[in-house]
């Protein structure tokens, strides 16, 4: 049987039920087509691989957990995550770590898992995403440990906060092909994430999540950052500048024994250097727009400070900033921009809170929304954080688009995460290394996004890697699968619009014979692959019939 881990009575809250209580027990190894693997009871690692042309295998043992599982008391159940099509990362849920070199995994004939680091790393956790990277001539493989803690501090909430830890093993220089823990970092936040990955080349990692995340800070971290915020509250601004719809005034304050021919300033169509005596340059870098370079001038005013005078070469638009990424200048408004700004402004606000409650339109009617439009979690959040500053470089608000599942479509890629657009379901694949296309619309499911909504007990929801169709099973028994719209080889008629019907998207139940609950369920191209306690179902989903 499964080696399922039931919650404890100290496991009461909603997150330990969404990250253990709702685990999907069966794991999809993506490198490698139709194979799927689970833990059984003896702590075996159990695989099936399937092939078009030959008859269904037994699962086979690819690999044991040394630890006995069950002397362990406050164990989570084992956690495995396939990071490269060689790689595996390995948890038995006691807080130990694996990393284990795998051969190339799907046949018995080079498959042979090897233990090449393990270690205890705390309290248990499970492993949510995994990557293998070569960094630095060295290769290294990034983990994202989750847990569920006690939170001492939280006496209004529900006592407990959920942590991910970002750890970095790493071949040690010596070539003795040992690994080491090279870094340890850890996020703290509120609520389990519905999606956490670190990108392909181990420099960022993005979570989805209802509640903010945080880096936790060493103490040595915190005095430096304390150290360096009393430094830059007390420094002044290097430059003021103000701007109008052709120009841009740049006021630099200069020290006392400046003359005019100590100071170089080198215009160019896109980009300004301003140099005093012999030192490094004051300001340099590449300005937020085009500008006339050679009508660009500058003057030492009375109350010696420096006066540059830009010319825009686009009459009319507004520069965000000065230098792009500069933030040394303070940008000062006059007060005729202040008031046309507001004047256009105006518009939008309104003297009374809600001047008209009896208007025959109100602009929202909560009535008129039905129940499955009422989102559990309104506000969850897209974050990419960079693993060298641990600071958040994007963040976008998830509002009412709902987070469904993710799947993997490209190993090499990040997995892909499915959000709910009004109605239907939109996939999107995460590009880090494109911050112009960061996530691109990939694949459209059809009214899914209503469809799964009036699921009351859905489970698990996953997709084709091959976006052919959605799928989504209950805690018992039913498997719904959703189609994409395929061409009829008949003419349809509509009878009620009179039009014909080109395309039909089928929905198919499939219940299963089981009166075990669902424990894990992974789709691939060709088959959906339904765990339960002691049985492992295979539903052929084939893209004919």
């Amino acid at each position: 049987a499964v080696a399922e881990v039931q919650l404890r009575d100290d496991q009461y809250t909603l997150d330990h039920m969404r990250a253990f209580g709702m685990y999907n027990y069966l794991h999809l190894d993506s490198w490698y087509q139709d194979n799927v693997y689970y833990v059984d009871q003896f702590g075996r690692i159990m695989n099936l691989s399937v092939t078009l042309d030959t008859a269904l295998q037994k699962p086979r043992e690819v690999f044991r957990l040394p630890t006995d599982l069950t002397a362990c008391d406050n164990r989570l159940c084992a956690s495995m995550h396939f990071s490269s099509s060689t790689w595996v990362t390995l948890s038995d849920g006691t807080g130990r770590l694996y990393l284990i070199k795998s051969g190339k995994r799907g046949s018995s004939a080079s498959e042979k898992w090897e233990i090449v680091f393990n270690e205890e790393l705390g309290n248990p956790f499970i492993i949510a995403h995994s990557v293998s990277f070569v960094k630095s001539d060295a290769h290294s493989l990034a983990v994202l440990l989750l847990r569920v803690e006690k939170d001492e501090l939280d006496t209004k909430g529900s006592g407990f906060h959920v942590t991910l830890e970002w750890v970095t093993i790493a071949e040690r220089k010596e070539g003795d092909q040992r690994y080491e823990v090279v870094k340890r970092r850890v996020l703290q936040g509120k609520s389990v994430p519905h999606y956490a990955a670190i990108e392909p080349s181990g420099d960022g990692l993005m979570i989805v999540s209802h509640k903010p995340f945080t880096f936790m800070q060493n103490e040595s971290d915190k005095l430096e950052e304390n150290d360096a915020k009393v430094s830059n509250e007390k420094k002044d601004p290097l430059y003021y500048w103000q701007q109008t719809e052709d120009d841009v005034t740049v006021t630099v304050p200069l020290p006392q024994d400046i003359t005019k021919d100590d100071i170089k300033i080198h215009f160019s169509p896109d980009n300004i250097c301003v140099t005093l005596k012999d030192q490094p340059p004051l300001m340099e870098g590449k300005l937020c727009s085009s500008v006339d370079h050679e009508s660009c001038t500058w003057i030492i005013r009375e109350d010696k400070s420096l006066e540059i005078s830009l010319i825009k070469k686009n009459e009319g638009s507004r520069w965000p900033e000065l230098i792009i990424g500069d933030t040394r200048g303070e940008f000062v408004m006059d007060s005729s921009q202040c008031s046309k700004i507001s004047e256009s402004l105006m518009h939008l606000t309104s003297e009374v809170m809600n001047p008209n409650p009896e208007k025959e339109n109100p602009p929202c009617n909560a009535q008129e929304l039905e129940e499955c439009d009422a989102f559990l979690e309104d506000g969850a959040s897209l974050c990419r954080f960079d693993g060298n500053t641990l600071k958040v470089t994007h963040i976008i608000n998830l509002g009412s688009n709902q987070y469904l599942f993710s799947v993997v479509v490209n190993p090499r890629e990040m997995p892909c995460f499915c959000l709910r657009h009004d109605v239907d379901a939109l996939l999107w694949q995460p590009h880090s290394d494109q911050p112009d296309n960061m996530w691109e619309h990939i694949a459209t499911f059809n009214a899914l996004g209503y469809v799964q909504a009036s699921k009351q007990d859905k489970k698990f929801m996953a997709c084709a890697p091959d976006y052919s169709y959605a799928a989504l099973c209950e805690c018992l028994r039913r498997v719904f699968i959703y189609r994409q719209p395929t061409p009829l080889a008949t003419v349809l008629y509509n009878r009620k619009e009179g039009r014909q019907v080109g395309q039909v998207a089928k929905q198919l139940v499939a219940t299963l014979e089981a009166n075990d609950p669902i424990l894990g369920f992974q789709a691939t191209s060709e088959r959906l692959f339904v765990l339960t306690t002691k049985t492992l179902f295979l539903i052929k989903v084939s893209s004919g019939n």
